[in-house]
């Protein structure tokens, strides 16, 4: 365990993160929830124009949305393995036959990295690539979007909204675009809530010349409808 979360632990008297029990940051409970996951795809609705096909990997709900936060906000850096499984699940489902993939991060603001202190999505991610190496798939992190435009808050906006202020908010950088010619690229996130994220940054990685098989996210909100399509 990190010595962040021991101290944490140790200062507050040790909690699950996920359902607030007495001891570690994540208990038995929590985790066997995590190991139990069964992806599904989240099309939002209405669906944003260009979004490749979602896979979540559980409800954004109760406990795994407790143990996103809790990695995301509180720095609760112990939950990046256990949360890099679960993504990897969503990955595999999203997957497909293809045996290899790279893996590519939704970029946050470094304004916003430095208002945390580190960097949640990548942590998981580079956690993921290294469950899907175990498992026997060749994946491979691809680091290969920036933001060029911060939108404003997302919180409380429309998805025509949400889509209008994300519009040119990532760019590829130049020197993937070779690299990711004619690879599977999968594109992830934490949360997928209307899809407008996820949809303009795989524009930005097809104007690139980049083609995007789907997205595999960790949770997908309530407001999702899955379908079998």
């Amino acid at each position: 365990m990190p010595v962040r979360d021991a101290f944490a632990d140790l200062v507050l008297g040790g909690r699950c993160a996920g359902c607030d029990r007495p001891g570690v940051t994540l208990c038995g409970g929590c985790r066997e929830l995590l190991t139990s996951v069964t992806p599904f795809r989240a099309w939002p609705d209405p669906r944003p124009h260009g979004l490749p096909p979602p896979t979540a990997a559980a409800p954004y709900a109760d406990q795994v949305r407790k143990l996103i936060i809790a990695h995301k906000e509180e720095a609760r850096y112990a939950l990046a393995r256990p949360l890099g499984q679960v993504l990897a699940t969503a990955v595999l489902a999203a997957l497909g036959n293809h045996p290899g993939v790279w893996i590519c991060p939704v970029p946050s603001a470094p304004s916003t990295v430095r208002q945390r202190g580190h960097d949640p999505l990548a942590r998981i991610t580079k956690a993921a690539v290294r469950a899907l190496r175990r498992s026997g798939v060749d994946a491979r992190p691809a680091l290969a979007l920036s933001v060029v435009r911060r939108p404003d808050d997302q919180a409380g906006l429309s998805a025509e909204r949400r889509t209008a202020n994300l519009a040119g908010a990532f760019a590829l950088r130049s020197r993937w675009a070779e690299t990711l010619t004619d690879q599977p690229v999968l594109l992830v996130d934490d949360v997928i809530t209307t899809g407008s994220t996820l949809s303009e940054a795989c524009r930005a990685l097809e104007t690139g010349g980049i083609p995007v098989l789907g997205c595999a996210v960790l949770a997908a909100t309530r407001r999702q409808r899955p379908s079998g399509s």
